[in-house]
Formats: C-alpha cells, sequence, structure tokens
C-alpha cells in the first residue's frame, strides 16, 4: 500500500479549469496503476479516470471523456487530473487511489483522504 495526499480542490465557476494532484509516499510509484473517482453529495462513489503503471495509457468515464484528463509524473511520485470546461454536475469529493491492471482489470488497495471540488454556475 501507499499513503495519498490529494489536492488542488477549491470552488470555481462553471467553465473553468483545475488540476488535482494526489502525492504518494511509501513503495515505488511507477509499478502502480493510478486512479481518480468522485462521490456526489447522496450518490455512489464513481470511476473518473485510471493510468496504467508502465504503458500509461488512460481510461475514462463516459462523463470524463474529452474534459478530463489523468497523468502521471513517476518521478514525482504524483498522479494529476486536469479537469476542463467544469460543469456543476462535476461537484463532488475527488479521491485518489492505487492499485494495480492486470488483464483489463484494475484493482485498488490505497485511497487517499479526498478534496473537495465544487462547481457553481
Amino acid at each position: 500500500q501507499v499513503l495519498l495526499v490529494e489536492s488542488g480542490g477549491g470552488q470555481v465557476q462553471a467553465g473553468v479549469s483545475l488540476r488535482l494532484s494526489c502525492a504518494a509516499s511509501g513503495r515505488t510509484f511507477s509499478n502502480f496503476a493510478m486512479a481518480w473517482f468522485r462521490q456526489a453529495p447522496g450518490k455512489e462513489r464513481e470511476f473518473v479516470g485510471a493510468i496504467r503503471m508502465f504503458s500509461g495509457s488512460t481510461d475514462y468515464a463516459d462523463s470524463a471523456k474529452g474534459r478530463f484528463t489523468v497523468s502521471r509524473d513517476n518521478a514525482k511520485k504524483t498522479v494529476y487530473l486536469q479537469m476542463n470546461s467544469l460543469k456543476p454536475e462535476d461537484t463532488a469529493v475527488y479521491y485518489c487511489a492505487a492499485g494495480s491492471y492486470n488483464s483489463g482489470k484494475y484493482a485498488y488497495n490505497s485511497w487517499g483522504q479526498g478534496t473537495q471540488v465544487t462547481v457553481s454556475s
């Protein structure tokens, strides 16, 4: 497992961009697949996007495609979520997760504490 700390959340107007960061500590960061999830009030936690270890290939939820980008900097042990053209429905607590990718499936065993993103219209 790794320790994950998210940052970069805040309250913004619709249409602007925001970049979240997730700093990892502990074991070798580059060996982990990393992902972002979010949980809106009264809703279950949902997948946003992920980036695989080694290849750096990415996967996204339909709601994130074209607006959100997941990237990673292995030297800094940090994963990012660039969010563009934010909408009020993007309001949620955003969580970073670390785990593995094998045979087409992700599995996560470490979670951050979350960072709040609030988008007003």
